[in-house]
């Protein structure tokens, strides 16, 4: 298998934007993910489509596999998200971040017509593997992308950068305006060097306590 997913994902002992509305219907999809290969000879492959089409693909092929009766041969389709929580001028929103952009991730027996079904369904560009001959995922690959999918705790993604000018807006310097010095993303804090007293004093807050000047 390519090292794709290799590359990318954590290792075993550690543990691209959807908006937080879809999490529900993503849930029900990543829940019945299995690391393992069944007895039907079921397994997961990886297809791919163009960044930002994820959910039309899985939409697509949803409906083709209803409407072509491939029940028995495709079993689901899901798309590898993780939470990520984004801070924007002092307000914090949810959302789901794709964990690899432009793949999806399908359940499914290998046979000519289930492979005419994913292969020709709008927006797929092709699957994943060597030359023509798609390659199933092996079963510690889809275990980690379980464990990523599951376990990691949620990212902050800021829009702010060291030099900015920030105001902020609660605790006690709220009001304050000064320069952001360093953002410690592990520890979701920020450290802004504020004009108190005529000297520079650097004053750590959370993320939800400054926005942009």
């Amino acid at each position: 298998m390519t090292d794709l997913f290799d590359k990318d994902l954590p290792e075993p002992e550690k543990n691209e934007a959807v908006d937080s509305n879809q999490t529900a219907s993503d849930s029900s999809n990543t829940g019945s993910v299995d690391e393992n290969k069944s007895d039907d000879n079921r397994q997961w492959f990886v297809i791919h489509c163009y960044s930002g089409y994820e959910n039309k693909v899985r939409k697509n092929l949803e409906q083709r596999i209803e409407t072509m009766a491939m029940k028995d041969k495709i079993f689901d389709v899901v798309i590898p998200t993780q939470e990520e929580i984004e801070v924007r001028d002092g307000k914090r929103r949810t959302v789901e971040r794709h964990v690899f952009p432009g793949y999806v991730l399908v359940n499914m027996i290998l046979e000519e017509d289930s492979w005419f079904v994913v292969r020709n369904t709008p927006g797929v560009t092709g699957f994943v593997g060597m030359g023509d001959e798609p390659t199933p995922l092996r079963p510690e690959e889809v275990a980690s992308i379980l464990r990523r999918m599951e376990n990691e705790a949620p990212t902050f993604k800021v829009t702010y950068k060291p030099g900015d000018r920030v105001r902020i807006v609660d605790g006690p310097f709220n009001d304050f305006r000064g320069i952001v010095d360093e953002i410690y993303m592990d520890r979701s804090k920020i450290r802004v060097m504020v004009n108190f007293f005529g000297r520079e004093t650097p004053v750590e807050l959370d993320f939800l306590q400054v926005e942009k000047a």
